[in-house]
């Protein structure tokens, strides 16, 4: 019994190993390829740094740093559609401009909702 509870936490651990590998590769990918990630890095460096500084509650500066990770991953959501709507078709499209727009507006949409949250957080 010991022996298949081993195994199956060697294969879990290898299973979560490759995930993370993958997951990397990923970020590699949209870290090399998308100019507005690194802007996006570099605007939360900035929004983490205040977050951190200034006199905020621990919900708060949370609130903040979750916000700003959370528009990488609209940004790797939307190079995700991008990525396969170009690989379906190189020829434009109305339903393939629809949805790299839409993978846009996501992001916009949580720019926005952190913005908001720095508004009613520094206002409120």
């Amino acid at each position: 019994m010991q022996n298949e509870e081993a195994g199956f936490l060697r294969s879990e651990w290898s299973k979560f190993a490759d995930r993370c590998r993958w997951s990397w590769e990923g970020w590699l990918i949209v870290w090399r390829e998308e100019s507005s990630v690194k802007q996006w890095v570099f605007a939360n460096i900035i929004s983490a740094g205040f977050a951190l500084t200034l006199d905020l509650s621990p919900v708060e500066r949370a609130l903040i740093i979750a916000l700003g990770v959370l528009i990488l991953a609209a940004e790797c959501f939307n190079t995700a559609i991008e990525r396969c709507v170009d690989y379906t078709s190189p020829a434009h499209h109305p339903l393939a401009k629809a949805a790299k727009d839409c993978g846009s507006a996501a992001v916009a949409i949580t720019a926005i909702a952190a913005g908001l949250a720095w508004l009613i957080i520094l206002f409120g």
